[in-house]
């Protein structure tokens, strides 16, 4: 006789899986219909998920969807958590109104604290 596949609430899955901090809030947001089970919208924390449904819900701005590889038993560190789904969410477009890391200076990188000065010196010289 074949053992039944392991199932477990997707609300508790959700909070194995790290995609939330708390179980109260991926409760809140499986309750509040955010999140879809093979394409389907659920409202009932209690759903049960197995291996191989795929998970669509948003967090922030960016729209996740997983696959269910494994049911986990526990709320495990990151690199285990990381193991119980496949991620298949397109990457995020590029963002317009992100500043970059270091403003380019020159071509260079950053300015240095000479750089500076003798920039200051060179403004000082034309005021003159």
């Amino acid at each position: 006789m074949s053992d039944p596949a392991p199932k477990l609430r997707l609300d508790k899955w959700l909070w194995f899986a790290r995609f939330f901090k708390t179980r109260s809030l991926s409760a809140a947001r499986v309750t509040a219909g955010d999140v879809r089970v093979n394409g389907e919208r659920v409202t009932k924390r209690a759903t049960t998920v197995t291996a191989g449904d795929v998970l669509t819900f948003a967090i922030g701005d960016h729209v996740r969807i997983v696959e269910v590889v494994a049911i986990g038993n526990r709320r495990g560190p990151a690199p285990e958590a990381q193991a119980l789904y496949t991620d298949m969410s397109p990457p995020p477009p590029p963002r317009k109104d992100a500043v970059p890391e270091n403003p380019k200076f020159e071509g260079k990188g950053r300015p240095t604290k000479r750089d500076r000065r003798q920039a200051d010196l060179s403004r000082a010289r034309h005021l003159e």
